[in-house]
């Protein structure tokens, strides 16, 4: 029990601080909204071309690609957290404190999801008041918000690995920016599969990314969900973010003993 209160001691330290910015509060849930109706703007017409497998309106198939997306932008950032407290000295002393280790990488990366969480319900509102369908409905609806979660827990404890790694601002940005777009467009975020050359729809097969938006996507716009498809992709998320969340905690255990 000792571990789990000091997690949900972190995770509210850091939820504190984010309620302080009103201003990057006000991004956070703006951003979502303006990639959804630009997206779903610039691409509505890719719904006429031979061969899309999406059914209904380009905004029905772009909601879960957005999500995912969401989480991918948003938890990739986590690493910077952890830069700013070594800088300000706050990791020093959580180390001097009988805090369990992994409490302080898991608590953080409990902020992001609860955060990712309420822009995810910021973006279901709008798709919904723009006039998007989902024949899943509300159990749909948790399956994506599960991968978007379990994805975005992969993400930041990578992020949380290399800021432990490599503790600075420009490594952390760096990575982020090398990997999110390539992941995102590596995938059926935008576009089916089937419409992409063959060696990117080789590579989404491997692409966590590309599991959950496709995972998500078939919870939430089918009415007869295909569960054989959805729930291998659900189960290889869910190993990811607990081998990623080992990683970080073993990257925190190094920078102790290098410190």
């Amino acid at each position: 029990m000792t571990a789990i209160a000091q997690t949900a001691h972190v995770t509210g330290r850091h939820l504190r601080y984010f309620l302080r910015q009103p201003w990057f509060v006000g991004i956070s849930l703006v951003q979502p909204f303006i990639w959804l109706f630009l997206f779903s703007q610039l691409f509505r017409s890719v719904t006429a071309i031979p061969g899309f497998s999406g059914s209904g309106q380009y905004l029905d198939y772009l909601t879960p690609g957005v999500v995912i997306m969401t989480a991918l932008f948003s938890c990739g950032w986590a690493g910077m957290a952890i830069v700013e407290d070594i800088d300000r000295s706050i990791i020093d002393r959580f180390l001097t404190m009988p805090i369990h280790r992994s409490a302080i990488v898991i608590g953080l990366n409990l902020y992001e999801v609860v955060a990712l969480l309420v822009q995810t319900l910021v973006i279901a509102a709008l798709a919904l008041l723009l006039g998007a369908r989902f024949p899943g409905g509300a159990v749909g609806f948790g399956v994506l918000v599960l991968c978007a979660m379990l994805i975005g827990l992969s993400v930041a404890a990578f992020s949380d690995a290399i800021a432990l790694g490599q503790p600075n601002r420009e490594t952390v940005i760096g990575i982020n920016t090398l990997i999110t777009l390539p992941l995102t467009f590596l995938s059926a975020a935008f576009m089916p599969l089937a419409l992409v050359p063959d060696w990117m729809a080789t590579i989404a097969g491997y692409n966590p990314v590309d599991w959950a938006v496709e995972a998500g996507r078939q919870a939430l716009t089918s009415s007869t969900p295909d569960w054989s498809f959805i729930l291998p992709r659900v189960a290889g998320l869910a190993a990811l973010a607990i081998l990623t969340s080992a990683l970080a905690t073993a990257s925190f255990r190094s920078y102790q003993r290098a410190i």
